[in-house]
């Protein structure tokens, strides 16, 4: 009768080493590694040992079972698989040695019942004494709790590899199933059945192979009943009996043997036959329908990215175990080619895979710690660039208020002429009216005819002198009886120089860091932009609208500061060159169409000639002073011979009446002397140019006293004093009422001190003021500064630093009253402000008259004319009064009027 099949747990050990061999010799780099040194220790250091740790014999075939029982549990697990079932005769089973393969050369084992296997007698008394003789030294010393400890270590150990194998598996029939399809890809529950369907089916083979119904040993020996089935090995092979290949499975020593070019690898066969069993089950049908198939397909999608992160782990952990031979017991089986990892625990010590874990752990946040704080450091790096970036993008592209709400000129005149019209190499140059940003009102006829060396392209051949700016003053073609007919004018400045108080929005963009203080640094800050930005802005804050405005407000002159670079620059200027300059000249014709008398001002000269913002460069003063202060004085002196020869045309004679020499010389902080000699030899050089007009200079800061007698060797001059009580520190702490008084008395009293030439110069008139009560506007103590009404102006030097509040009350100084829009004012304060303008417009009409500073601004009400005429604290026109001097005084305290704001 055939041999009950073994029971589920066997078959599936049984299957499992099948595929543990057959998954070596199909990959052979998945063969455990195993160093020299680790072979020799086997040869050599871990022989058998018995029950009581002895060694056996080299030759242990005569030994009994016994004495080569092991511990492992391999091992066991071998026994286990070499023990007979139920149904077989035997109760016990020899064990896999030489002997048993002897016993089934020589035929032996019980043919009865199929049962297989060599017999073994017990040894005698002189066998043992003979194996205690020879084994006289011991293996490793292991105590008996070492042992337990071992055999524990390598359970877990052996479970966490056949785990581990299993999902090696489960990945390897995912990849087979997503190549293959879903139906060549079983689950791994239908693993098992197939195999025992295999196992039955090589049974049926062998039994037809045989010629009869055989039984196959695990052991030494092979038993049959029938055609061959108890031959001796070596006979079947010699036969060709094939039986052997399938009953003998496990012992590659009892295999019968093909020929070499014969054989074919048996993992081969066994996947030949997995495919052949998968392609059977799927004729007869699957065990599962279509719907489950597919959950099952979804379930197993899911399960793979859980088995790949889990294996990703396995692998990582795997990579950091040491690999060491410890055990003895393993070794004595002399088959098993898996390597454990073991750590002998210290004392007190953590386990190794912990103290693993931990350091992987620990390694793990110290890199993550790293990586996070090169983050952080490089974020600290790359956002403040960013912003810096940011800032300097969005500031390299500033422009004024004016030019941002005004829109592209025209430029219809254009349309008259062709660019063929203008030379090659006048193209792109200020001659060249393609290239400019507004021709509105140009003559864009192409020439290169200059006067002075400045050129003319851009004026119209015709003018009309008839015009009257109003019925107060003669028209342009008669003459103005200066000294008689006080001057009521207004400046223009902003436009052709700027001023950071005017513009602010120029300098919004930028912080203290960049440095960009004045004209110069801007420029050097927006580089090639500067031309398209500087342009746009002389383009749209002053226009012709501009010259019919002043006109309408009742002024008759004007005043036109501008900077040397109007005229042409030096090696290291940041200046854009000579595109003021065309600006200029349409700014006098716009002046003359409303019948307004013009004074040309060099508001900033060579060098700086006081180191004010409004000159051009803030800081040291360079003209008359320092390494190039005479190279600077010459320089100014040979612009003047340019500027003289030019407006010295008949066409300027009866518009131009006023020609400034230079705006605020700094004498306090210069030579008085070299200032008066320098502005002697600019007298000169004006008159050879050409020049009727009456001429202006600047008193310096000197005081008005201190120029009696001076500069006297021309009778056509004009000395031009500044006043402002903002820029006092003992003017600026006087209350309302006191500032109103000190206008009226003491600046009239000035005025016709100067006057007469026994007391001082001689003509004499207000360049510049302002109705401003305060130093709180933005920018007008430099940019970013703070004011003296607060006292917070630190100017970094002592001497002009005011650090304590320096308003009327001297505590609670406030700026917000001055800094509010004129809406916000209250009506004691408007009050205030008409009163205190027109006794200033009185004591300086007390002289020549007056030019008022200025005409408009972008967000200072109380130093714009326009924005100040609109609040109703400036007259509607310049020479309409509404206050006099000779008036009683109001006491602003007594109406409410805080001295604090």
């Amino acid at each position: 009768m055939p041999r009950d099949p073994p029971p589920s747990s066997q078959r599936r050990d049984q299957d499992r080493d099948r595929d543990r061999e057959r998954d070596r010799n199909r990959d052979p780099d998945r063969r455990p590694k195993v160093s020299d040194s680790d072979r020799r220790r086997r040869r050599t250091t871990h022989r058998p040992t018995n029950s009581a740790s002895l060694l056996l014999p080299r030759d242990s075939a005569d030994l009994p079972e016994s004495a080569s029982e092991s511990p492992s549990p391999t091992k066991h697990r071998r026994h286990r698989e070499d023990t007979p079932t139920s149904g077989s005769p035997s109760p016990t089973k020899p064990p896999r040695s030489r002997q048993a393969g002897r016993s089934s050369r020589d035929g032996g084992g019980d043919n009865g019942g199929g049962s297989g296997g060599g017999s073994g007698g017990l040894l005698s008394a002189g066998s043992l004494a003979k194996l205690d003789k020879l084994n006289d030294t011991r293996g490793w010393d292991y105590d008996g709790k070492y042992v337990r400890e071992v055999q524990e270590r390598e359970r877990r150990m052996e479970v966490e590899r056949v785990k581990g194998k299993r999902k090696e598996k489960r990945r390897e029939r995912t990849t087979d199933r997503d190549g293959g399809g879903y139906e060549s890809g079983r689950g791994y529950e239908s693993e098992r059945p197939r195999r025992s369907r295999r196992g039955e089916a090589r049974v049926d083979d062998s039994e037809r192979e045989g010629g009869g119904t055989g039984g196959s040993g695990r052991g030494g020996g092979r038993g049959g009943s029938g055609g061959g089935g108890g031959r001796p090995a070596q006979e079947r092979a010699k036969a060709g009996d094939t039986t052997g290949h399938e009953s003998g499975r496990g012992h590659d020593s009892d295999r019968p043997r093909r020929p070499k070019r014969e054989r074919v690898p048996e993992h081969n066969l066994d996947y030949e036959r997995d495919r052949y069993d998968e392609k059977q089950a799927r004729r007869q049908g699957g065990e599962e329908d279509a719907e489950e198939k597919i959950k099952r397909y979804l379930e197993e999608k899911e399960k793979r990215k859980r088995r790949k992160q889990e294996n990703d782990q396995d692998e990582r952990k795997e990579k950091r175990r040491k690999r060491r031979v410890i055990s003895g017991p393993l070794l004595e089986e002399g088959g098993e080619d898996e390597v454990y990892e073991y750590k002998k625990e210290f004392r007190g010590g953590a386990d190794g895979d912990d103290y693993e874990e931990k350091e992987f752990r620990r390694k793990r946040r110290k890199r993550i710690c790293i990586i996070a704080l090169i983050v952080i450091v490089v974020l600290a790096i790359i956002i403040p660039v960013a912003v810096l970036m940011s800032k300097k993008s969005s500031g390299d592209n500033v422009q004024s208020v004016a030019a941002a709400n005004s829109n592209q000129p025209a430029n219809k005149n254009l349309e008259s002429i062709s660019e063929n019209d203008i030379p090659a190499a006048a193209k792109g140059t200020i001659l060249d009216p393609f290239s400019w940003y507004d021709t509105t009102d140009f003559n864009v006829t192409y020439t290169e005819e200059t006067v002075g060396g400045l050129p003319l392209i851009g004026l119209n051949s015709t003018w009309d002198d008839t015009v009257c700016a109003n019925e107060k003053v003669p028209c342009l073609n008669d003459t103005f009886a200066y000294g008689k007919t006080p001057i009521r004018g207004v400046n223009v400045g902003g436009w052709l120089n700027i001023e950071p108080f005017i513009t602010p929005s120029f300098f919004q963009h930028y912080s203290s860091r960049d440095g960009v203080i004045d004209e110069w640094t801007l420029l050097a800050r927006i580089g090639s932009k500067g031309k398209a930005t500087m342009e746009k802005h002389y383009s749209s804050f002053v226009n012709a609208q501009t010259f019919a405005e002043i006109r309408e407000a009742g002024f008759d002159h004007v005043r036109i500061p501008f900077g040397y670079w109007a005229v042409k620059t030096y090696d290291g200027d940041p200046y854009v060159s000579q595109v003021s300059w065309r600006y200029l000249l349409r700014g006098v014709e716009y002046a003359r169409q409303n019948g307004l008398r013009v004074n040309l001002d060099l508001h900033g000269a060579p060098g700086s000639q006081n180191g004010w913002n409004h000159s051009g460069r803030q800081g040291q003063i360079n003209w008359l002073n320092g390494t190039d202060g005479d190279i600077n004085a010459q320089r100014t002196l040979d612009i003047h011979k340019q500027l003289s020869t030019f407006f010295s045309q008949p066409r300027y004679q009866n518009v131009v009446t006023l020609y400034g020499i230079v705006n605020e010389p700094r004498m306090v902080a210069l030579d008085r002397q070299k200032v008066i000699t320098w502005t002697e030899n600019a007298i000169k050089v004006i008159r050879d140019g050409g020049i009727t007009a009456i001429l202006v200079f600047g008193d310096g800061f000197m005081g008005l006293d201190n120029w009696q007698g001076k500069l006297q060797s021309d009778g056509r001059l004009l000395l031009d004093v500044h006043q402002y009580v903002i820029f006092n520190v003992d003017q600026i702490a006087l209350t309302h009422t006191e500032k109103l008084q000190f206008a009226c008395r003491e600046w009239n009293l000035q005025s016709k001190r100067s006057m007469n030439r026994a007391a001082g110069f001689g003509p004499t008139m207000c360049g510049e003021w302002s109705q401003a009560d305060t130093d709180c506007t933005e920018n007008i103590n430099n940019v970013g500064m703070g004011s003296r009404w607060e006292g917070n102006l630190n100017t970094g030097n002592a001497s002009t630093s005011v650090l304590t509040p320096l308003c009327p009350a001297k505590s609670g100084c406030s700026c917000d009253q001055a800094n509010a829009e004129p809406s916000q004012w209250s009506d004691a304060y408007k009050d205030f402000l008409l009163k205190f303008s027109q006794a200033q417009m009185e004591s300086f009409e007390a002289g020549w008259g007056w030019f008022y500073w200025t005409w408009d601004t972008e967000s200072a009400p109380q130093w714009s004319y326009k924005q100040g005429m609109a609040a109703g604290v400036l007259p509607k026109k310049a020479y309409e009064r509404s206050f006099k001097c000779s008036d009683p005084l109001p006491d602003y305290g007594a109406m409410g009027l805080p001295e604090n704001f």
